[in-house]
């Protein structure tokens, strides 16, 4: 629901405070890992998860992420899956929103009316479609709307002043800010003109600007949230479970939320 993300915004701002929001691949490796992180995500202080579709084309994701998609299928995650995995957190969260996030081939495949009621049912509040662009998302739009969900876009250093208006017409929730040009996990653009673009962004959309991809460290984090309304971490936390298991990977996002919540 659309209302779980605007309370988690302003509960934030009104502690001064940018919402950290942390991305995971579904099913990487396995349902159970996966399914237990999910769940512990809260405790570690992140305020909206990020659910990633694993998807065989991944055209936007780096390596770290591509990699992470290709484990979590040989394990035989599929969009029902990640349904699944919602539903089974939402039993026991009833607040931390839940966006998934991927690419339009398997909502399309699923039918995006049956996916929209499945992913209302399963308690999501969203998604961003990586592939999908404002001309050809009225459809899945339009029946996320029934269902209160909503559908997130993304912005760029290259959306220009004349594009802007377009990418965050009728966006909900917030706008994700992508904040080089590239792939997941590649280097961070300067500060400063983050700072320029998010408040661009804000000021035509209305609405929380978020920013991510390269952000990796606590220290990047806290810096992004000085100007973002809230900051996203999804390379480092996905290497981290990868490389060193879910406490590891634990401890950095709450060092990561942490850092965010003291911006």
């Amino acid at each position: 629901m659309t209302q779980r993300l605007d309370t988690t915004f302003k509960n934030r701002k009104a502690q001064g405070q940018a919402v950290f929001v942390a991305y995971m691949m579904g099913g990487d490796p396995d349902r159970a890992t996966s399914q237990a992180f999910l769940n512990a995500l809260p405790g570690a202080g992140v305020d909206i998860i990020e659910l990633g579709i694993p998807f065989t084309d991944p055209m936007a994701d780096g390596p770290v992420i591509e990699d992470a998609g290709i484990r979590a299928r040989v394990s035989g995650t599929t969009l029902t899956t990640i349904l699944e995995m919602a539903a089974e957190f939402r039993a026991t969260n009833s607040t931390t929103p839940i966006i998934v996030m991927g690419y339009a081939n398997p909502l399309h495949h699923m039918g995006y009316t049956s996916f929209a009621k499945a992913a209302f049912d399963a308690g999501i509040d969203g998604a961003i479609i990586v592939d999908l662009p404002p001309e050809e998302d009225g459809e899945l739009r339009d029946t996320f709307a029934k269902h209160d969900l909503a559908l997130i876009r993304l912005a760029t250093p290259t959306t220009d002043a004349k594009r802007l208006p377009k990418v965050v017409e009728g966006t909900k929730g917030f706008v994700y800010y992508v904040s080089m040009t590239g792939i997941t996990g590649a280097s961070f653009a300067q500060a400063g003109s983050v700072k320029d673009q998010v408040a661009r962004v804000r000021e035509a959309a209305n609405l929380p600007v978020v920013v991510g991809f390269g952000v990796k460290t606590p220290e990047r984090a806290r810096e992004v949230a000085k100007d973002a309304d809230g900051v996203v971490v999804g390379t480092a936390i996905v290497q981290e479970l990868h490389e060193k298991g879910p406490e590891e990977a634990l401890a950095l996002v709450k060092s990561l939320a942490d850092a965010t919540h003291s911006g």
